[in-house]
């Protein structure tokens, strides 16, 4: 199945849909395996260290630290990740709200990672493009 790439159809049929967890940003010294009992909902290695997006639950059960607390917004369209425009349009309208947005594009949907306080301000936010 190939994604969309049309920004118009993106933005008017994404229907954001809330993830259930309150999730945060860790970063972490060694590698995935070391971390796997986690089940991080995603990972990036960088130079600086091995960055994990896990429940927060999980990170206070191991004791890693972390700064904020975020709720995951689901972009249920299937996109393509060749798609142009989205992240940009979608950071803009948060921006305007006053709401910060970590981006994480998947094979199939986008996901949007907001502070938790604000996600039903960001899910109203976004719900103006399909208006």
């Amino acid at each position: 199945m190939v994604g969309e790439t049309n920004l118009n159809k993106l933005l008017e049929s994404m229907s954001p849909a809330l993830m259930p967890d309150e999730y945060v940003f860790c970063t972490v010294q060694g590698e995935y395996r070391d971390f796997y009992d986690l089940s991080p909902l995603a990972s990036f290695k960088e130079q600086e260290g091995l960055t994990l997006v896990v429940t927060k639950e999980a990170a206070i059960a191991r004791n890693l630290s972390f700064e904020s607390v975020f709720k995951g917004i689901t972009l249920t369209i299937h996109s393509s990740l060749d798609a142009v425009g989205l992240t940009a349009a979608v950071s803009a309208k948060l921006a305007d709200k006053d709401i910060s947005a970590n981006v994480i594009a998947a094979y199939y949907h986008d996901h949007i990672f907001v502070q938790t306080e604000k996600a039903a301000l960001a899910i109203e936010a976004l719900g103006e493009f399909s208006r």
